[in-house]
């Protein structure tokens, strides 16, 4: 299968790619977990090795290479296991900056997207709020037009790089009156005053900052606005088919990695005269997951060549992320348990596998919504379509 998907290139890709993740990530992993920041330093690094531009255009700094690039920058990074560390790359380039791509203008793109390829600026996507969760359309935060001004008022929350970010990417409702179709997108500075950040503290993904971010009065320029006015809506769900996928594509690698550890351990482990990978309990079960994980990776593999190629997956980058999340979470859990006393040991990596992958069914949209919006197009026939 990977001969149908990935070239030479790709292969030299992921070696150099995996190469510097063990050099200049590795071992600041269990200080970033424990302090929950990660230090400017390797945001500049991954810049400069032209990470943060694979999916970007050239006429900003960018590599604009096929989206397999980014498959391997997103399988590589689960191997570190940090979930938070992972989270903080792919949501800065693959949310805050997908907006500036897609949406902003040439001033934007030069004054947010550049640096932002260069790690020199951090964004963050604010869309999730404390009374909405899943439901965008049902958002509270506004934008009132005023001359040449919007004013800002509201809240997000679970924004992901919500601490340490250099510039927010924010949807508020610019006519509340029109429901979702009153939406709209702005890039702001994160030194605007009104802006304030709340950080959080979770379960997994502890390396990775993640906030509640309020809006009181909030002044920006007219010109902040991304795109059109109230087009914020199409603008979200069309980048939803990226973002799914993409955690879709987090969840199979993260599970290829706890398998491949666990498999070794079992090897390694010895149990009333052998190998503990020799019993068939185990090692039966163990099959039937690498088989569960393949069905997701393929998946994911051909859903990523379509959206490559320019087709609209909004159902299958929702059944990735649904799947793919859901059969994660139950690697994490018995790869866990084969590790027996040793899993629930914070020494070992299938503890914080087990935490970091919990966010998987719940972040991007829950299960329980995935499941809804599927049962829309599968049963009711509806079709969504993107708004450019």
């Amino acid at each position: 299968m990977e001969n149908l998907y990935f070239t030479e290139e790709h292969h030299f890709f992921r070696k150099s790619l995996r190469e510097f993740l063990q050099k200049e990530v590795v071992p600041h992993i269990e200080k970033w977990e424990k302090t929950g920041t990660i230090e400017r330093f390797i945001w500049k690094k991954f810049g400069e090795m032209g990470y943060f531009g694979i999916y970007q255009p050239e006429a900003y700094g960018g590599l604009d290479l096929d989206l397999f690039y980014t498959v391997i920058f997103l399988e590589e990074l689960q191997r570190v296991n940090s979930g938070g560390f992972a989270a903080a790359m792919w949501a800065h380039a693959y949310l805050a900056m997908t907006h500036l791509k897609k949406e902003g203008n040439d001033q934007q793109k030069e004054t947010y997207l550049r640096p932002s390829i260069t790690g020199e600026k951090i964004g963050c996507l604010c869309i999730t709020e404390p009374f909405g969760g899943s439901d965008v359309a049902g958002m509270r935060t506004t934008a009132v037009k005023k001359g040449d001004k919007y004013i800002i008022n509201g809240s997000k929350t679970f924004i992901t790089n919500g601490i340490y970010s250099d510039y927010l990417v924010v949807a508020a409702k610019t006519s509340p009156e029109k429901g979702n179709k009153g939406i709209s997108i702005f890039v702001m500075d994160r030194d605007t005053p009104g802006i304030s950040s709340t950080k959080l503290d979770k379960l997994g993904w502890r390396a990775s900052d993640t906030a509640e971010i309020a809006f009181d009065n909030v002044e920006i320029p007219a010109e902040n606005l991304m795109g059109e006015e109230d087009m914020g809506f199409p603008y979200i769900m069309q980048h939803f088919a990226l973002e799914r996928l993409v955690m879709g594509i987090n969840a199979h690698a993260r599970s290829e990695f706890a398998l491949d550890y666990t498999v070794q351990y079992m090897k390694d482990r010895y149990a009333f005269g052998k190998s503990i990978s020799q019993f068939q309990a185990l090692r039966h079960r163990v099959a039937q997951l690498y088989s569960e994980v393949e069905v997701c990776k393929t998946f994911n593999y051909v859903t990523a060549k379509r959206l490559n190629d320019g087709e609209y997956v909004t159902k299958e980058a929702t059944m990735s992320k649904l799947i793919s999340t859901k059969i994660a979470d139950e690697v994490m859990t018995e790869c866990l348990q084969f590790l027996g006393g040793y899993g629930y040991m914070e020494d070992y990596p299938l503890a914080r596998l087990l935490r970091d992958s919990r966010l998987g069914p719940i972040g991007g949209g829950t299960s329980e919504i995935l499941r809804e919006i599927i049962a829309k197009m599968v049963i009711e026939g509806k079709e969504y379509k993107p708004a450019l």
